[in-house]
């Protein structure tokens, strides 16, 4: 293999036992899609026993250790753009941010600029982890475009790799704030239910009997007039995670375009506050430092927008 390449060991999971490589490897590597994997095989850059594989549709074996060799990043296309941001905690390894509803975390197709990207490229001055690829330098988790919070960003391969680790073992410390329809009965609990993308829609995500675990939970913080404002701590973290789960158990997100049913009397408050979003607020991020092995936690107030959802609503 090349030089100057980041190498990933990575160890296939009994579950993953019998599944093709491509997805093993996403479940063993979750810094890394499924896709980005793909083309990592096809190219020649995963080994087993120093001997390269190239097929993506292997079926992997449980206990199978592989060498994923992650090509230094080439000159990013993405621009650094000025864009303000709220640093919670900044230090030569990382950067923990608490992003404002509507920024986009990394480019895609219709948002190709005026991402978080865009702005840690240009607040990092280009020092940034390249394991999330081209596109995604530094990024190591995300929250929707319409979620608002705390998210931490990696500044080099090494602390990109551990925080890596500590998502994929679900000891990151994840707790979001929502504004739900109804009040949960009981006040708390778990939701224990797998998600992946809808087989009938697939820009939404569902519950699916084959899906990846998702664990969720809730715990009431405060009852509002037909409606409640609820902890929610993850103990995985899926894409869209809390706003399926709360509206499978008939709690959905207040304003949440997708997943939810709005009220009429709540959609009355929504349109007179001009509140566009998804009800919900990543509060709280804790972690173990990759590199100095400091347990690091931040929290984050609920920005305006949910305030004044907030105070309107209270009883």
């Amino acid at each position: 293999m090349d030089r100057g390449v980041s190498i990933i060991q990575a160890t296939i999971a009994p579950a993953a036992d019998g599944w093709r490589l491509d997805r093993a490897l996403a479940d063993a590597v979750p810094t890394l899609s499924r896709e980005r994997l793909k083309v990592l095989i096809n190219a020649g850059h995963v080994e087993r026993d120093g001997i390269l594989v190239r097929d993506p549709a292997k079926r992997a074996a449980a206990g199978e250790v592989f060498a994923v060799a992650v090509p230094a990043p080439t000159p990013a296309h993405n621009e650094a753009q000025d864009i303000p941001l709220v640093v919670a905690f900044e230090d030569d390894h990382l950067i923990v941010i608490d992003k404002p509803a509507g920024l986009v975390v990394h480019p895609a197709a219709g948002n190709l600029d005026g991402t978080l990207v865009n702005a840690l490229l240009h607040h990092c001055g280009g020092s940034l982890s390249g394991i999330g690829g081209v596109a995604r330098p530094g990024i190591v988790h995300r929250i929707d475009k319409d979620t608002s919070g705390l998210m931490v960003a990696a500044k080099t391969d090494r602390t990109h790799e551990g925080l890596a680790k500590q998502f994929a073992a679900h000891t990151i410390d994840r707790r979001y704030k929502a504004i739900v329809n109804g009040r949960p009965m009981p006040p708390e609990g778990k939701v224990d239910a797998p998600l992946a993308r809808s087989p009938h829609d697939r820009k939404k995500v569902a519950i699916v009997a084959n899906g990846k675990r998702a664990v969720t939970h809730y715990r009431t913080e405060h009852r509002l007039r037909e409606a409640a404002l609820v902890e929610c701590r993850l103990e995985t973290g899926r894409t869209h995670q809390v706003r399926v789960h709360m509206a499978s158990i008939g709690h959905a997100l207040l304003g949440d375009p997708v997943y939810g049913r709005t009220k009429q009397a709540h959609k009355r408050q929504l349109d007179e506050l001009s509140f566009r979003r998804q009800a919900l607020h990543a509060a709280r991020l804790g972690f173990v430092h990759p590199i100095t092995s400091v347990a690091l936690s931040f929290e984050s107030v609920m920005p305006a927008d949910m305030q004044e959802l907030f105070s309107q609503l209270d009883v």
